[in-house]
């Protein structure tokens, strides 16, 4: 990556410094500290770049339309979750202070805005938690729940209930009053609980990310709670979003070898971005990341490739790496990132879902044609 001073940020802007800053808080411009001089700040070249030729000009409106979508302005307006200065929260209370205290249910009560949330349902003994049986098991789900438009709120949140109970007892089988325990429980760990109740509380809900909007699209078009959810799982698993985990554990089995600066340098001089290192919206560094690292041992190697990574990338480790060490830390199930993940962000999904139905419009942008030329009558 390349930055620039803030007074070349300027030139190329065109704009005064308080419009610059006010584009870093809002997550359209990455910033880190200087590290000649941390007094001072640097600027992503390319996100400068984006701005300065959105503002060249007037703008048609497809312009801002295919900008929106590729980490421009917020495409919708959301009174679920929100990332300002830094910081996540859900419904306006900081998702990092409510991860000290608070279970999954009583977050996803908080982003679904409702009075409570008790999980009933199945209970299903035996079985590793993977995340093939949530695909099933909503797939299943899909072809017989009732389409969402016109149902009122107190509906959909019971079969939002009914959905998150179905999604949790297939990936944390088993009995217990609160998902993290049962979780902690099915991979022979109860020890991990709490820790495990911390992951899940920070990862239930993220704005508008690609997983979330996937689950609104669907939602807008009338389908069910569990077709929603169903799209947020399928987008969840690619590894620019929840699949992310799997670059770090190719990255690990590398250092294991290698070693971790010879692991990282081979990753970078091959024109590879480092997995799991850094955000866009946190440009001094991921939150949930922090404040999940405080409350396990990292393994050495991992903080081994923290170090070398940072150092190398000028970048901090995020979310996904924090989970994976996780992990690697309680010798977790291989794919248990992914659950987790899943598991947490169901809420979350469910909370925008139910949103979008009520706002009531369908997400349908239109396409800018760049195939063959067009012939008429053949």
């Amino acid at each position: 990556m390349s930055w620039l001073t803030a007074e070349e940020a300027l030139a190329q802007l065109g704009t005064k410094p308080q419009t610059l800053y006010a584009n870093v808080s809002r997550g359209r411009i990455r910033a880190k500290a200087d590290p000649a001089d941390p007094r001072r700040s640097l600027y992503h070249t390319a996100d400068v770049t984006r701005l300065a030729e959105r503002h060249a000009g007037r703008r048609k409106s497809e312009t801002v339309a295919a900008e929106a979508i590729q980490w421009g302005d917020p495409v919708l307006p959301s009174a679920v979750s929100t990332i300002v200065d830094g910081r996540l929260y859900y419904r306006g209370r900081d998702a990092v202070s409510l991860s000290a205290s608070v279970t999954l249910e009583a977050a996803a009560a908080i982003l679904w805005d409702a009075p409570a949330v008790e999980l009933a349902g199945e209970v299903i003994e035996g079985g590793p938690p993977v995340i093939r049986n949530a695909f099933l098991a909503l797939a299943g789900r899909v072809t017989r729940d009732l389409p969402s438009l016109g149902r009122s709120r107190s509906v959909l949140r019971r079969e939002a209930t009914s959905v998150f109970s179905t999604v949790s007892a297939v990936l944390a089988p088993g009995r217990g009053d609160f998902v993290h325990i049962r979780l902690a429980n099915a991979w022979g760990r109860p020890e991990t609980a709490d820790c495990l109740r911390r992951a899940l509380v920070l990862l239930a809900d993220h704005e508008l990310n690609a997983s979330t909007f996937a689950s609104r699209v669907t939602a807008s078009s009338g389908a069910s709670l569990s077709a929603a959810v169903l799209s947020g799982l399928s987008a969840l698993t690619g590894p620019l979003h929840g699949g992310a985990w799997q670059g770090v554990s190719a990255l690990a089995d590398m250092a294991r070898h290698a070693g971790a600066e010879e692991a990282v340098r081979r990753v970078l001089s091959q024109g590879n971005p480092l997995p799991a290192f850094g955000h866009p919206l946190y440009p001094d560094g991921d939150v949930r990341a922090s404040a999940l690292l405080q409350h396990f041992e990292m393994p050495r190697l991992f903080e081994e490739i923290r170090k070398a990574g940072e150092a190398a990338t000028g970048e901090r480790a995020n979310v996904d790496f924090a989970l994976t060490a996780m992990a690697e830390s309680f010798a977790l199930p291989g794919e248990a990132p992914m659950v987790i993940f899943a598991l947490a962000r169901t809420c979350g999904w469910l909370a925008h879902a139910m949103e979008q139905v009520e706002d009531g419009h369908l997400i349908r942008p239109r396409a800018r044609y760049c195939g063959p030329a067009l012939v008429a009558g053949g």
